[in-house]
């Protein structure tokens, strides 16, 4: 790789910095100071300085967000922010994504990465990946919901969905439960309660796979996701 594309991409600055950061002897690659921003360099061996601080490349990245309401779950908008936009600055050099997507005013769990295969992983509906949901309910939930959940149900003319988990937290003119969803149709745990003659007030996603919300992180706010939380994502029931 490219000297200069191995720092830009880490955000060290655009390849003009470099240029200027080798000029100015702020940059040194296996103890000596580089010629040209040209040189290519193995981030796996080479040991590259920036100001004395040893560069770590890390090809990918796994973002855990709180994703706050107002929202889209997109790279890029031209009318609305973007969970993209709300990312640390040393992640915006990382070409991220969302795995999945959340409802403009949905909050919660959301992953980002620029890891294409594990995205493809997690969405492809042979997995069947459980994401479990926090939902405030515009009318009281009963046990028949929950029987009727288990055998899913039609959310238009031509598509049934997956058998769902839902557990009641409380009952009454507004109910309180958990859901838990094996797909991901638009709208779908929305679409789900409409059926059943009831609307959503309230949405938010506590898991993805195994892997649960840190209820510390602040909405709006992500970091990286640890080795062990890795695993977790990618964990089935």
């Amino acid at each position: 790789m490219r000297l200069d594309k191995l720092l830009s991409n880490m955000g060290y600055g655009s390849r003009k910095d470099i240029k200027i950061g080798i000029k100015k002897h702020l940059i040194k690659v296996n103890g000596e100071f580089p010629k040209t921003a040209s040189l290519h360099v193995d981030p796996d061996k080479d040991e590259v300085l920036v100001n004395g601080e040893r560069v770590v490349y890390k090809p990918v990245v796994y973002l855990m967000m709180n994703k706050p309401a107002g929202v889209i779950s997109a790279t890029e908008d031209r009318v609305d922010e973007t969970v993209v936009d709300l990312v640390e600055e040393e992640f915006t050099y990382y070409d991220l994504h969302p795995i999945g997507r959340l409802d403009k005013d949905t909050v919660g769990l959301l992953i980002l990465t620029n890891d294409g295969r594990l995205s493809h992983d997690l969405l492809t509906p042979k997995k069947h990946v459980p994401k479990t949901y926090y939902a405030k309910i515009d009318g009281q939930v009963t046990e028949a919901d929950v029987k009727a959940f288990a055998k899913g149900l039609n959310i238009n003319d031509e598509y049934m969905t997956l058998p769902a988990k839902l557990k009641i937290l409380s009952s009454g003119t507004e109910s309180e439960v958990e859901v838990t969803i094996y797909e991901g149709k638009y709208h779908q745990i929305k679409r789900m309660f409409v059926n059943r003659g009831k609307e959503v007030t309230y949405l938010k996603r506590l898991s993805m796979g195994g892997l649960l919300l840190d209820e510390s992180l602040e909405e709006g706010m992500s970091r990286e996701l640890t080795e062990g939380e890795l695993v977790l994502l990618q964990q089935r029931d």
